[in-house]
């Protein structure tokens, strides 16, 4: 069972992150961050690679995706807040 991050695991791994763009969820337990591409193709093909790293890791984000941006919440919901799949995860879709 994956658990919630303790304090000193937020700190290793979510400070980098937040240098990084994204943002603690104001509202619960999740980051977020907001992509902008060039075009709706850019977008969709980010989404395509971020969806086989999701479902590889059995771990899906929300997100939403209007034209060129895409605005993505991880948090892992079995957990009840951020664990490191949602950490590893947001490494993985700033890689692209």
């Amino acid at each position: 069972m994956i658990e919630v991050l303790s304090d000193t695991a937020r700190e290793q791994l979510l400070e980098p992150l937040f240098e990084n763009g994204w943002a603690q969820d104001e509202t619960r337990d999740a980051i977020t961050k907001t992509y902008k591409f060039k075009d709706f193709t850019e977008a969709f093909g980010w989404m395509t690679q971020a969806a086989l790293w999701a479902e590889k890791w059995n771990h899906h984000p929300e997100w939403s995706n209007v034209y060129n941006r895409v605005t993505v919440t991880l948090t892992t919901h079995d957990a009840g807040g951020l664990s490191s799949l949602d950490a590893k995860l947001a490494r993985k879709m700033d890689s692209f």
